[in-house]
């Protein structure tokens, strides 16, 4: 059985249901000639994979052929998502440890070796809110996190891409790094994390390495479910900011982070690619809204 997170698509869906009719097997993506897993032999370290977002990228990533390093403070998250990959026949390496402390990095990219795809995905908002809210800990430990975790993992990254004059670096960003919402410090925190994508991508594009980022819109996790649950007024009136009034899935930030990992996106560089089912685009008016029919 299948992890209930990874979907089949196009052709691998036609073969689950009519195999004899186009000749081909699920079982090894035979189809006529054996499939290409678009990530073979290459390595991947994720940040923050124990879980949501990370763990989903994790999942797809390794069902493509990656050798996934899984980098997250949560050791028995992370030690689940590396049974998951193990289960629908990955490679996964769970390293318990913190994206903020150099130690830590130093020690993950130790265990992957060679890393030709860094997933910046690591996050926190512990104690965020209002800016005159939010005490000096607790920005800085949002910002160490969301911010310094990505500096420390690049500079980590980096020499080794330089000298291959190849690599591949993903930031997962947020709409809150380009539209007011909420949380002061994940705002600023992601809103530099933007700018450095940027950054990256003109200055070191030269050594064959490419930098995007995405900006995911509210998506479902156990933990966002959990906290919807508990409040479900919240959940209601997020849900009126969304044209389409639905949230996505840790499957929708998946998707998008294979391509930008894989070839397909050979020419794709200081990207920002929003996946936010509309949230960014505009503002409804709702007697507006209300008169369309």
């Amino acid at each position: 059985m299948r992890h209930p997170g990874i979907e089949l698509a196009g052709v691998e869906r036609a073969c689950a249901l009519a195999p004899e009719v186009i000749g081909c097997d699920i079982r090894t993506k035979n189809v006529g000639e054996r499939m290409t897993q678009r990530l073979a032999g290459k390595t991947v370290l994720v940040t923050g994979g124990g879980n949501g977002i990370g763990r989903e990228i994790a999942l797809r990533f390794a069902a493509e052929g990656a050798q996934v390093v899984s980098l997250d403070t949560d050791e028995a998250g992370n030690a689940r998502t590396a049974s998951l990959v193990r289960e629908q026949g990955g490679r996964c390496d769970p390293v318990q440890g913190d994206v903020s402390v150099v130690a830590d990095t130093a020690r993950a990219f130790g265990v992957a070796g060679r890393v030709e795809i860094l997933v910046n995905n690591a996050m926190n908002i512990s104690g965020d809110g209002y800016l005159h809210k939010v005490a000096e800990e607790d920005w800085d430990h949002v910002l160490n996190v969301c911010l310094k975790g990505v500096y420390l993992c690049c500079r980590q990254a980096l020499p080794g891409m330089m000298a291959r004059r190849s690599g591949v670096i993903i930031n997962i960003c947020s709409v809150n790094a380009i539209t007011g919402i909420h949380l002061a410090a994940y705002t600023a925190a992601k809103g530099g994390m933007l700018s450095l994508t940027r950054l990256l991508a003109s200055q070191y594009g030269r050594f064959g390495i490419r930098t995007n980022a995405i900006c995911p819109g509210t998506i479902v996790t156990d933990s966002t479910r959990q906290y919807h649950e508990r409040n479900p007024e919240m959940e209601a009136e997020l849900r009126t900011l969304y044209p389409t009034g639905k949230f996505g899935t840790p499957a929708d930030i998946a998707e998008c982070a294979l391509y930008l990992g894989s070839d397909q996106a050979g020419f794709v560089n200081g990207s920002v690619i929003v996946v936010d089912g509309g949230l960014a685009a505009g503002h409804q008016l709702p007697s507006v809204v209300g008169a369309i029919g």
